[in-house]
């Protein structure tokens, strides 16, 4: 009876659990509100059970469910609050809109208006 008991346990925390994942996320930020609003936007996205931003490495560790979250949507989300995240960037007008002690820089943005699809810089030419 112990063992079915212990496999039945055994089961159902596979269940729970088998698709439960962590990750990390590169998003710019610049402050504590940063943090909080990325974190927030992070977990609005259902299946997200835990959202972590650091400021020092711009990084987001999320928990989620894989069977829940598409990961693209947490970057939208995000982004959607104002902040650039390794795959997503943030609108300008959303971004201007942030207070002005969350403004991060932003060089990829600058990297990529100086540069177009063929890779010259716009100068160049």
């Amino acid at each position: 009876m112990k063992t079915i008991l212990f496999l039945a346990t055994f089961f159902i925390s596979l269940l729970a659990f088998g698709h439960h994942h962590k990750t990390e996320i590169k998003v710019y930020g610049a402050c504590g509100m940063c943090e909080t609003r990325i974190e927030n936007a992070a977990k609005s996205v259902t299946g997200v059970t835990s959202a972590d931003w650091n400021l020092e490495t711009n990084l987001l560790t999320l928990e989620y469910d894989s069977e829940k979250v598409n990961l693209d949507d947490v970057h939208k989300k995000v982004a959607d609050a104002g902040h650039d995240t390794d795959k997503v960037d943030a609108s300008d007008e959303v971004y201007n809109e942030l207070p002005a002690c969350c403004h991060y820089e932003r060089p990829d943005r600058e990297k990529k208006r100086q540069t177009d699809n063929s890779g010259e810089s716009c100068c160049s030419r």
